[in-house]
């Protein structure tokens, strides 16, 4: 055992070795918090802003104003000149409104205020369009959801396109009443309605078998053209008929080859429902023989074509795709119209052209240009007589404005037609 006066210098220098050793590890603790990074920052947020669904236009143009990045269900306005609209953000910050531009030519600000988020727009507001007194040859038509009846759609395609249609598209199935209220709507307008008459039920499919082409033809819906006939012929105004359109299709259960339909039938129920309503003696019907453009594996047109003195117009419904769907591909105008033209002037000759239904995709291509070609091909086709635009966002957005470049350049294709 060792004596009681060993147990200090034995322990001793364990003591300043610890010491030594617990000076040095706060050393390295200090440095290495200098050389720490520092900490993460959050990425900063969006800053407030807005779009507008057009940059110019006539004085009293209303434009769709968009906005994001802006305080989170807040109360605002957008100003743009005198003009002054309340806003109330959405949880995300989002809000959509629509102000009118001033009266006076000029650059104008759009402004919109959520709190302390402002955001601003230019807007300029060109000189009016001189009036041309001397009407189009080339007759502006337009398809809405509403159709005849919806005048604030109507309304602002006008305002979009710089000139109100004079062509109103309207859909109707065999369980309706010829439309009076909506035909007085269209007139009321300055407009004509393209009634296009669907033997159906609207969301039955094709196979409808009540509908077979053989049974309108045998006599089954007399009383109902009878009506319809009887109505029209009162009313007494000129109204466009369009009945089962895009018959050389495979989509609808009037189409030869599906829903029981055979080879001949279509013809057969045409001219039968022509001559019923014709007897009613509603000579102020114009009626439209409206396939769609011919594709690979369509039921040709000579097949179909009801004959001389059966239609009083005849028509072409014809899509640009693009991109938009897997089968579909980009058609300028002279490739997607040119081809079914060449058989309408064959089987028709002399008989006038409307292009019953029309737009472009927005994707594979520039649908501003698509719409520029279209007008300036359509233009040098002086036997059509008009068109007719699908302004619906349905498949794709067919709409006019599907985006403001589009936009500007169907006001100016209008514009400048023949």
């Amino acid at each position: 055992m060792l004596p009681a006066t060993a147990t200090p210098s034995s322990v001793g220098p364990v003591r300043g070795t610890a010491f030594r050793l617990l000076l040095l590890a706060t050393a390295i603790a200090t440095l290495m918090v200098g050389l720490a990074p520092p900490p993460a920052q959050a990425a900063p947020a969006q800053p407030a802003r807005i779009t507008l669904s057009s940059t110019s236009g006539e004085p009293g143009t209303p434009v769709a104003v968009t906005g994001a990045g802006f305080p989170k269900r807040s109360k605002g306005t957008v100003v743009a000149g005198s003009a002054k609209v309340a806003i109330t953000t959405t949880s995300t910050g989002y809000f959509q409104t629509s102000i009118m531009m001033p009266a006076q030519p000029g650059q104008v600000t759009v402004t919109a205020t959520v709190g302390a988020a402002v955001a601003t727009a230019a807007f300029t507001v060109v000189e009016p369009a001189p009036v041309n007194d001397s009407p189009k040859s080339l007759r502006f038509g337009i398809g809405t959801n509403g159709g005849p009846s919806a005048g604030g759609e109507l309304d602002e395609v006008a305002a979009l396109a710089g000139e109100a249609p004079s062509i109103v598209l309207s859909y109707k199935d065999f369980n309706q009443p010829a439309p009076i209220a909506e035909l007085d709507a269209a007139r009321a307008r300055g407009a004509e309605t393209l009634l296009t008459w669907e033997p159906w039920t609207w969301g039955g499919g094709t196979s409808q078998p009540a509908y077979s082409l053989d049974r309108i033809a045998a006599g089954d819906y007399d009383a109902y053209l009878r009506e319809w006939g009887t109505t029209l012929a009162t009313w007494g105004h000129p109204v466009y008929l369009r009945f089962a359109h895009e018959m050389n299709g495979d989509w609808y259960p009037w189409a030869e080859g599906v829903n029981g339909n055979g080879p001949g039938d279509y013809i057969a129920a045409y001219r039968h429902v022509h001559d019923v309503v014709a007897s009613t003696g509603a000579s102020n019907i114009s009626w439209v023989w409206s396939p769609n453009v011919p594709y690979w594996g369509s039921t040709p047109l000579e097949a179909l074509y009801p004959g001389q003195g059966y239609a009083d117009v005849v028509a072409l419904d014809g899509y640009n795709w693009g991109t938009s769907q897997s089968w579909s591909g980009w058609q300028e105008p002279e490739a997607l119209f040119g081809e079914g033209l060449a058989q309408l002037r064959t089987l028709a000759p002399g008989v006038p052209i409307m292009i019953g239904e029309t737009a472009s995709a927005e994707s594979g291509g520039s649908k501003a240009q698509w719409i520029t070609n279209l007008f300036g091909y359509l233009s040098a086709q002086q036997d059509v007589m008009g068109l007719v635009w699908f302004h619906i966002n349905k498949e794709t957005d067919w709409r006019i404005n599907s985006t403001t470049a589009s936009a500007d350049a169907f006001r100016a294709g209008l514009a400048s037609r023949r």
